[in-house]
C-alpha cells in the first residue's frame, strides 16, 4: 500500500502548484454486487435475496482522489475500498486509473476509467460447502487471502451536479462475466 501511494504522489507532484487543475475527493457506500449467471456459491451470502447470487448486498466504503490534468476532461484517479463481501467477511480493492470525461450535459456528467486494480478477499476456503473451482480469485485454499490483480479494470460513474461543490455520484464496475459492482455517495471539488 505504502508503494501504491509513493508512485500516486509522484506522478501528480507536477501538478501541486498549479491552481487550474480541479480535484476532488469521493466517498461512496458499497453497494451491490451482480453476478450476470448467478453464483455456485451463492448459499453462503447471507444479504441474496434471490437466493442464486444474481443480486448480492455489501456493506462497505470506497475513498477516491481524481486529479484532472490540464482540464477538464482527463483526470487521474486512486480509489481504495474496504468492505464486507458478499459472504460478509473482509475484502477490498485498491485502484489507479486514467479517466476521461464521456460527456457532460448541464449537472450531469459520465465519466470512464482504465487502470490496474488488485482485489482481495479473506479465503473462502475455511467456509463450509465453498465450491473453489468456480471461483473468480487465485491463491491456495490455505492462503489467508484470495486476491486478483486485474490489469485492465474499468469504471462507469454517472455524477449529478447537487451544489458547486458537491455531485451525487454513483459507480458502475463491469466485470462481465463474473462480478459487476454498483456504488453510490457523493463527489467533494477540493477547488
Amino acid at each position: 500500500m505504502y508503494r501504491w501511494l509513493v508512485f500516486i504522489l509522484l506522478l501528480l507532484s507536477p501538478f501541486a502548484g498549479e491552481a487550474q487543475y480541479r480535484r476532488n475527493l469521493n466517498f461512496k457506500y458499497f453497494g451491490l454486487t451482480l453476478h450476470p449467471k448467478g453464483d455456485d456459491n451463492a448459499e453462503l451470502m447471507p444479504l441474496n435475496p434471490d437466493g442464486k447470487g444474481y443480486f448480492v448486498m455489501n456493506v462497505g466504503a470506497s475513498v477516491g482522489y481524481e486529479h484532472f490534468l490540464g482540464g477538464t476532461k482527463f483526470s487521474v484517479k486512486a480509489l481504495q475500498a474496504l468492505y464486507a463481501d458478499c459472504a460478509m467477511q473482509l475484502a477490498g480493492f485498491t485502484h489507479l486509473g486514467l479517466r476521461a470525461v464521456i460527456f457532460e450535459a448541464g449537472r450531469h456528467s459520465l465519466n470512464g476509467g482504465l487502470g490496474p486494480t488488485l482485489v482481495y478477499r479473506r479465503n473462502w476456503s475455511k467456509l463450509e460447502g465453498y465450491n473453489l473451482s468456480t471461483s473468480f480469485f487465485g491463491g491456495d485454499a490455505s492462503d489467508k487471502w484470495q486476491y486478483r490483480m486485474i490489469w485492465y479494470a474499468g469504471e462507469l460513474e454517472y455524477n449529478y451536479r447537487l451544489s458547486e461543490r458537491t455531485d451525487f455520484s454513483t459507480s458502475f464496475v463491469p466485470g462481465y462475466p463474473n462480478i459487476m459492482t454498483l456504488s453510490f455517495g457523493v463527489r467533494y471539488w477540493l477547488d
